[in-house]
């Protein structure tokens, strides 16, 4: 394609997770890559990695939070590799908690990561991508910023946030011949874990039975999707069937949807459901 023909990525939070998986395929099609990660040692672990699946880049500490740390980012890139073809705002953490009780600080922390760290993404880096005329970018947002599902709000709203703002630069870039795609998952294999804040140790519990269940997704079939989606050119990429059926339950039947999950939440379905 030709918004992709330089075959150079920029893709944040990739020390681990979905950005590493995302690292390791573009690698495996000879893609120069700037891995980014807050923990340096991780990004250059992936950058291993990448270079012994056939690609090759650099690793680059950057907190996504911290905006002069991300322009730095995009100044390296257009100086020194003279743009980018695909740019991955993936980079995020996890909050669950009640709204009234969930501590500010905690709201704080993941809007100016999971949000902020995605709207610094595109301000930096947009204006040097419309002047090459091509490109894409992928937002990591999730399928919470579309079900709104209880004691995940600080979560949700950060997701919801990101959904909007691709949808948004869709069309706003059309003119330019950058493509947006927004992914939209539900459970997939990540260390979310590690950095998750939460209120009670019940929240926690859920957490995590989520994420290992059996039918969380490899991160590896999650990134093989965004990629095809990228190739195609697809805004929305939801990559397992739950995903797609909260988004057409939702859309299609917006009052069902949330008297359903009122009365499941209620009656305490989903701790049945997971034996918590």
């Amino acid at each position: 394609m030709e918004r992709l023909k330089g075959k150079r990525a920029v893709i944040t939070g990739a020390g681990s997770g979905l950005g590493r998986a995302l690292s390791l395929e573009l690698a495996k099609q000879g893609w120069r890559i700037l891995v980014t990660d807050i923990q340096e040692e991780r990004a250059q672990e992936t950058l291993k990695l990448v270079e012994a699946a056939g690609g090759y880049g650099e690793s680059f500490c950057c907190d996504v939070a911290d905006k002069n740390q991300v322009a730095a980012m995009a100044d390296k890139v257009f100086c020194e590799w003279g743009g980018v073809d695909l740019l991955v705002n993936n980079a995020g953490v996890s909050v669950a908690g009640f709204v009234g009780s969930s501590p500010l600080e905690n709201w704080q922390w993941i809007v100016d990561i999971d949000l902020w760290g995605v709207i610094y993404g595109c301000h930096f880096f947009i204006p040097q991508m419309k002047k090459t005329g091509a490109g894409h970018i992928v937002n990591i947002a999730s399928n919470a910023g579309i079900s709104s599902l209880p004691e995940m709000a600080p979560y949700n709203v950060t997701k919801a946030g990101v959904i909007s703002l691709s949808e948004t630069l869709r069309s706003e870039l059309a003119p330019s011949n950058i493509g947006v795609t927004v992914v939209c998952p539900t459970f997939f294999t990540s260390n979310l874990l590690e950095n998750f804040r939460y209120d009670t140790e019940e929240q926690y519990k859920i957490a995590k039975k989520l994420l290992t269940w059996w039918f969380s997704m490899d991160p590896h079939d999650v990134a093989r999707r965004i990629l095809k989606a990228v190739r195609k050119n697809k805004l929305y990429v939801l990559p397992q069937i739950d995903a797609k059926f909260v988004w057409y339950a939702k859309r299609l039947f917006p009052s069902a949807y949330f008297r359903v999950l009122s009365f499941c939440y209620r009656r305490g379905i989903h701790k049945w459901l997971l034996k918590v």
